[in-house]
């Protein structure tokens, strides 16, 4: 199986198995890895998920030797799917899920696999990670959602440095511009992502989640309407009593500097 799905407490692992590919993604892996990320937004038992690559490596894209087979020889049944509904080419980065996912990124993040490191809301990189946008070397465009969240997480003008030119983004460049999270050291990515994923388990999660939608469906509203959607989403926790016992907790001083990241 190229997709793992393990559960630590109330947070998924979900693994991309390809070493042999560099972790590319072939159609059905694409399908497994969307189905891994549908498995664990319908877990009520999960909170937080995990996604990482195997052999310190995190994900080179799509499988460009399967695409390069469907052309030479008709064969439709590893290239990834390219269609304008339904799952991306790389599976799960189309999908706004309930709870967050972090990025574990070990080696080189590149091409649709930076795709999908943008698609997760944090991402923990290793000092010697890269990032890139490696298939512009290919004539291979962007279609898993790098060309849009690229540039709200670090800014235009910079996205289009990466993007234009393809060069790779070291880990301590990704840091200073808001593309990496935290850096660590190597082979200490997911340790670090699985800590802070039970420690985000841990917090209320009706006003972590909401604050959370709202943050990403801002982008599609002018400004009142946005405003109104988070008042409609904070309401919605208000009206499910975590807060009042939240606040009941904190004015008891029933906490510690352990309830702070």
């Amino acid at each position: 199986m190229p997709i793992h799905f393990d559960v630590d407490g109330d947070v998924a692992i979900i693994t991309i198995d390809r070493l042999d590919a560099a972790n590319a993604i072939d159609r059905p892996t694409a399908d497994q890895l969307a189905d891994a990320f549908r498995r664990f937004d319908a877990n009520p038992s999960l909170a937080v998920a995990v996604l990482t690559g195997t052999g310190g490596k995190f994900c080179a894209g799509a499988d460009l030797k399967a695409i390069n087979e469907t052309a030479l020889l008709g064969e439709e049944s590893r290239a990834v799917r390219v269609e304008p509904e339904g799952d991306g080419p790389l599976g799960p980065t189309r999908m706004l899920l309930d709870k967050p996912v972090i990025a574990a990124v070990e080696g080189h993040a590149v091409a649709g696999g930076f795709e999908l490191a943008l698609w997760c809301d944090l991402r923990i990189v290793a000092e010697d990670a890269v990032f890139g946008v490696y298939c512009r070397r290919w004539g291979v465009p962007l279609m898993d959602g790098g060309t849009v969240r690229l540039g709200r997480i670090v800014g235009h003008g910079r996205a289009l440095d990466i993007i234009l030119t393809g060069r790779a983004v070291p880990a301590p460049e990704a840091l200073q511009i808001g593309l990496a999270t935290r850096v660590v050291p190597p082979g200490e990515t997911l340790k670090t992502a699985v800590e802070m994923a039970h420690k985000m388990a841990g917090l209320p999660q009706g006003a972590l989640r909401s604050d959370r939608r709202s943050a990403y469906e801002q982008w599609s509203h002018e400004l009142p309407e946005a405003l109104l959607a988070e008042y409609h989403h904070g309401m919605s926790t208000l009206l499910t009593g975590e807060t009042l016992a939240g606040v009941a907790r904190y004015a008891s001083r029933a906490w510690t500097k352990d309830d702070f990241f």
